[in-house]
C-alpha cells in the first residue's frame, strides 16, 4: 500500500460524509433509502466525461481475478468487456434465479456499463431489497445515482457502502467524482486520495484525481498525475512503439506530437507545439485530416501530416495532453491566450463578401451584428464516457430561441455540423439564421467564417476552441459539471481571453445560460438596435 496520502482512517472518511451529507438523508443508512412499494421516481441523464468505475461483487480487473469465475460465466464475460453476451447469461441465470441478490447488482453494474441507467435503478433497489448488506451493491447503485444527477442520493448509497466496507476504493473514488461534479475539489480531493492509498495502480481512481487537480487549477500536480491514463494496453493502442517526451532537450532527434481526445482538444492543445520544438530536433504532427490546413497556416514553421498518412521516422512521441505535463505548464503560464491560430485571409474576405447578400435575402439593415451558433457537439456513441458527455453538453436550437427576442438587428448564423444541423432549416420563430454550412469543408473553411463573424454563442465543442483560438468573442454554455479545462467558479479562462462561460446552475437545464446571455446580447446589440416602426 502506498504511503502517498499518509494512513487510511475509515474514520475521516465518515467525518467528512458527514458534512456533505444532509441530515434527511444521513437518517437512511441502515437499510434501502429508496421504499420498495414506492415507484421509482421519474429519471433523467447525467453522467461524467472521464471513467467513473463499476464494481462487481468480486473487484475486477486482474487476470487473477477473471480465473474466480468460470471462463463463460456472466461475470467473466463482463470483466473480458463482452458485454451483450455477459447480460444474455445475467438473464438467462436471473429467469431461474430471480432473487439472487449478487446477480441482480452484477448485472446492475453491467446496465451501467450499457448506459442502461433507468433499468439499473430497478435492478440494483430490488437487489438491495433482498440484501442491503451488499457494498457492491450500494457502490454500483450510487454509480447509477451519480449518472442520473440524483446527487444527495448517490451520496447516501456511497455512504452505506463505505459503512459496510470503508475500504472500498471504487465507492471512495466515485463518491470523490460526485463531488468534482459540484465543485467541492478540496473535499473530493480527500476520497480520491484514501481510494488511491487502497488502490494504487487503478488508472480509473488515478485519472479521477487527476481531473479533480486539474479542475481546481493545480496543473503541476494534476497534469503529473493524467499520465496514469497511459497504461501498457493504451499506450500499444496509440502506436507508442518509442519512448514518450517528458520536456527534455532533443537535439538531433526526431519529436512526433500526435492526436489524443477530439478535435477540441488538439485545437486547443496545439499552442503548445512551437513550445515544444524550441527544445530543439525536429518535431512532427500527426493529426486528423480535417485540422491539417488550419494547422499549417496557423504554424507555418511545423510539419503536419495526416492519420491517414505513413508514420515518418522519429526518435520520439508525446500525446497533445501530454505537452503541458512535459512543459510543466501552470495556471500562469498557458501560451496564446489571446489567440494563436490564423484565419485564411482569402477565404474570409470571400465570407465578407458574402455577408452583403445575406443582408439583401434576409431584409437586415446595413451593419447587424453577425452571430454564430452551435447547439451541439458531437455524439461519440462508439466510446460511453464520451457519449454520456455529449447528452449533457449539447441542447437544440430551439434553446436558442430566446436569443431571436432581442428586438436588435442581428443576424445569426448556423455553424452546426454533424447530426443536429437538419434543425437550421427551421429556425425559432424571429429568428433571422442563415445556414451556409453546406460550404464547409474543414476546419480552415469554419475559422475563415468565424473569422468574419463578431460573436459565436456554443456549447462546449470544437467551433468553440476554433473561435477563440482566432482571439473572437465567445459566450460558451457549460454543463453543471462543466469541463475541468473551465476551471470551477469562473466565468473566464486562462486558455483563452476571448471566452466568456454560461455555466448551468442546475444539471440539465438552460434556462439559466440563455437568461444571462439573453441579458448580455441586450447590451451588445444596443447599437444594432431596429428603429420603432
Amino acid at each position: 500500500m502506498s504511503a502517498l496520502f499518509g494512513a487510511v482512517r475509515p474514520s475521516a472518511v465518515f467525518i467528512a460524509l458527514k458534512r456533505i451529507l444532509p441530515s434527511s438523508v444521513r437518517t437512511c443508512s441502515r437499510q434501502a433509502d429508496f421504499p420498495k412499494n414506492r415507484a421509482p421516481p421519474s429519471l433523467f441523464f447525467f453522467s461524467q466525461e472521464h471513467k467513473g468505475c463499476t464494481s462487481l461483487s468480486q473487484t475486477v480487473g486482474s487476470s487473477a481475478e477473471q480465473a474466480l469465475h468460470p471462463e463463460d460465466s456472466a461475470e467473466a464475460l463482463q470483466l473480458a468487456g463482452r458485454l451483450h453476451e455477459a447480460a444474455a447469461a445475467y438473464q438467462i441465470r436471473l429467469a431461474s434465479t430471480p432473487n439472487d441478490p449478487r446477480t441482480l447488482s452484477n448485472y446492475g453494474g453491467l446496465l451501467n456499463a450499457s448506459s442502461r441507467f433507468d433499468d439499473a435503478y430497478i435492478v440494483l433497489t430490488r437487489s438491495i431489497a433482498l440484501d442491503p448488506t451488499q457494498p457492491d451493491a450500494w457502490s454500483n447503485l450510487g454509480n447509477t445515482l451519480l449518472h442520473l444527477a440524483r446527487y444527495d442520493d448517490a451520496i447516501a448509497a456511497y455512504r452505506n457502502c463505505l459503512q459496510r466496507n470503508p475500504a472500498h476504493a471504487l465507492a471512495l473514488s466515485n463518491l470523490g467524482l460526485l463531488l468534482d461534479h459540484r465543485g467541492a475539489h478540496e473535499l473530493a480531493q480527500k476520497f480520491h486520495q484514501v481510494a488511491i492509498q487502497l488502490s494504487p495502480d487503478n488508472v480509473h481512481t488515478r485519472t479521477n484525481y487527476a481531473i479533480s487537480l486539474l479542475a481546481q487549477g493545480d496543473y503541476v500536480a494534476g497534469f503529473r498525475e493524467y499520465e496514469w491514463r497511459w497504461t501498457t494496453h493504451s499506450s500499444r493502442s496509440y502506436g507508442m512503439t518509442v519512448p514518450q517526451w517528458k520536456g527534455e532537450d532533443f537535439p538531433g532527434r526526431t519529436l512526433m506530437i500526435h492526436t489524443e481526445g477530439g478535435f477540441g482538444d488538439m485545437i486547443q492543445f496545439s499552442r503548445f507545439i512551437p513550445l515544444a520544438a524550441q527544445r530543439g530536433g525536429h518535431v512532427i504532427v500527426r493529426a486528423r485530416k480535417e485540422l491539417l490546413t488550419l494547422l499549417r497556416q496557423s504554424f507555418p514553421e511545423q510539419q503536419f501530416f495526416s492519420e491517414d498518412d505513413v508514420v515518418p521516422p522519429h526518435d520520439l512521441q508525446c500525446p497533445v495532453l501530454s505537452l503541458p505535463f512535459a512543459l510543466s505548464t501552470t495556471l500562469t503560464t498557458i501560451p496564446g491566450a489571446g489567440g494563436f491560430l490564423h484565419a485564411d485571409a482569402q477565404k474570409t474576405s470571400f465570407w465578407h463578401q458574402m455577408f452583403h447578400q445575406d443582408d439583401a435575402a434576409n431584409g437586415a439593415r446595413p451593419d447587424p451584428l453577425r452571430v454564430g451558433l452551435v447547439w451541439a457537439g458531437a455524439p461519440h456513441p462508439e466510446i460511453q464516457a464520451a457519449e454520456l458527455a455529449d447528452r449533457r453538453r449539447s441542447t437544440d436550437l430551439a434553446t436558442f430561441a430566446p436569443l431571436a427576442r432581442t428586438d436588435a438587428n442581428i443576424l445569426f448564423y448556423s455553424l452546426q455540423i454533424g447530426e443536429k444541423s437538419w434543425q437550421a432549416r427551421t429556425p425559432p420563430t424571429g429568428m433571422h439564421l442563415v445556414d451556409h454550412t453546406p460550404l464547409l469543408h474543414d476546419f480552415s473553411d469554419t475559422a475563415a467564417l468565424v473569422n468574419a463573424l463578431d460573436l459565436v454563442i456554443a456549447v462546449d465543442t470544437s467551433t468553440a476552441h476554433v473561435a477563440a483560438g482566432l482571439g473572437k468573442p465567445v459566450w460558451m454554455l457549460s454543463r453543471y459539471d462543466q469541463c475541468w479545462r473551465w476551471l470551477s467558479g469562473r466565468t473566464d479562462s486562462p486558455w483563452y481571453d476571448s471566452l466568456r462561460i454560461y455555466q448551468q446552475a442546475v444539471p440539465l437545464d438552460w434556462s439559466d445560460p440563455i437568461r444571462h446571455i439573453v441579458a448580455d446580447l441586450q447590451v451588445l446589440a444596443a447599437p444594432h438596435r431596429r428603429p420603432p416602426a
